[in-house]
């Protein structure tokens, strides 16, 4: 079991990233907030979980312990996998889901791409009583990350923000409007920081 990763970002995508270490390049399935704070060419320390199915292996990466521990637990309910575990963590940090959990916050959980109504009030009940050691640590709405000035044009970095929201599910045109909105309010955001903005303003309801 690979349990994480350090070495160069060599390569990375709208939904994944390679990880070069000793000589070995390491594809990874992440979340845009992951990916938004792993730079292209720079070191890079991320914990992993191997999904094994019947085929395919799939490493998935994760900025910390909380996150790769709330994607498991979140698998525990009926019709929830990897993929749609993603989905939910990209939308939801492990506070805010643990929130919406304890509050019984269907619409909230309903924020996440892939989770209607029922599913929402499945993970509602499922995930009771589960998540209570990440209550209250949701981050405070729209915190930057901290990665610096864009290093390329904002129209550039508007266009990738829009596919990675596309990637998760969302519209095109609720993307593009949402990214729109939070690219006038924020000028020179960089990448991360209007990916992180757009996910909250989108979770809100725009689908």
């Amino acid at each position: 079991m690979i349990a994480s990763l350090r070495g160069t970002v060599v390569d990375k995508g709208l939904d994944h990233v390679v990880i070069e270490c000793g000589g070995v390049g390491y594809l990874c399935q992440a979340t845009p907030r992951t990916l938004a704070d792993l730079p292209r060419g720079g070191e890079a320390h991320v914990l992993t979980t191997m999904v094994v199915r019947e085929d395919a292996q799939t490493l998935y990466a994760f900025p910390d312990a909380a996150t790769r521990e709330v994607f498991g637990v979140v698998q525990s309910v009926s019709g929830v996998g990897a993929r749609l575990a993603m989905g939910i963590m990209s939308v939801l940090s492990p506070g805010e889901l643990a929130d919406a959990v304890a509050a019984g916050d269907v619409k909230a959980l309903q924020k996440a791409p892939g989770v209607g109504k029922r599913l929402a009030e499945r993970m509602a009940v499922d995930l009771r009583g589960k998540l209570d050691a990440f209550a209250g640590t949701a981050p405070a709405m729209g915190a930057g990350t901290g990665s610096g000035a864009p290093d390329v044009a904002a129209d550039a970095v508007g266009a990738q923000v829009v596919e990675a929201l596309t990637g998760l599910g969302f519209s095109r045109d609720a993307a593009e409007a949402v990214v729109g909105e939070v690219a006038a309010a924020e000028p020179g955001a960089d990448t991360g920081t209007l990916l992180r903005l757009s996910l909250a303003r989108i979770g809100g309801g725009a689908r």
